[in-house]
């Protein structure tokens, strides 16, 4: 019910997409998750997806098999996925790099329809394994390894984007997407620069990620990626 009256408010103030992820289960569990949540992600999601806008699904952590088979069955149109070309170590552990497996899953499934959205040096993780790689490099072996869409974030929940890190992934030829960071004062530049702004928190009462989404938020930030102006959030709804 959380979900479904979130997902209302957010496409009402402006969003063209939306994508379900499990972010109150933290502390995250690694690389897997039991059937239960698999199951609630699911139901979630097939309402949400009922809602007619492009619909994304994550699993947080990295249990990206998981999120294929809940947008499979929910019939979303994307998956963002963690890991999916390098491993890194992140606040839940060792994180394998997972192309290969996934996309010979989506295969199967007949499901080549439903579009990967890799994250490029994941945030709230360590990466040192791959610190003799660019960025732009990380980039162009997470397009190589089959991903339709390149997300780049700061290095956790509401850092923001580093512009020249936008331009880096962009460098590989994949759509572009901000992950982290967006904020009524900067959506307009980085609109201009990448195809897709992922905002979460900026969207929240308080700008807290815990708390329900803010229409008039939403409203602020829709009309700040076409105005230039940094937009006042406006009284009441935080």
């Amino acid at each position: 019910d959380a979900a479904l009256r979130d997902a209302v408010v957010l496409l009402q103030g402006g969003c063209d997409a939306l994508i379900v992820e499990n972010m109150g289960d933290a502390p995250y569990l690694r690389g897997a998750v039991p059937p239960e949540v698999v199951a609630a992600m699911a139901i979630c999601t097939a309402d949400i997806v009922d809602l007619d806008a492009p619909v994304g699904v994550q699993v947080l952590a990295g249990a990206n098999r998981e999120a294929l088979g809940v947008a499979v069955a929910a019939g979303a149109h994307f998956v963002r996925v963690e890991a999916f070309a390098y491993a890194h170590v992140a606040d839940e552990g060792w994180l394998d790099a997972s192309a290969g497996p996934l996309l010979r899953a989506r295969r199967a499934l007949g499901a080549n329809h439903i579009a990967v959205w890799a994250d490029v040096q994941k945030k709230h993780a360590a990466h040192a394994v791959t610190a003799d790689l660019s960025l732009s490099a990380l980039a162009r072996g997470a397009a190589f390894c089959g991903a339709d869409v390149l997300i780049v974030t700061g290095g956790e929940t509401g850092e923001p984007t580093d512009i020249d890190a936008v331009r880096q992934v962009r460098a590989a030829g994949l759509p572009v997407a901000v992950g982290s960071g967006v904020t009524v004062d900067d959506a307009h530049e980085l609109a201009s620069l990448a195809d897709v702004l992922i905002v979460g928190s900026a969207l929240k009462k308080g700008g807290d990620w815990r708390r329900k989404v803010s229409r008039r938020r939403v409203r602020a930030m829709r009309q700040s990626m076409v105005t230039r102006l940094p937009l006042e959030v406006g009284q009441g709804e935080g």
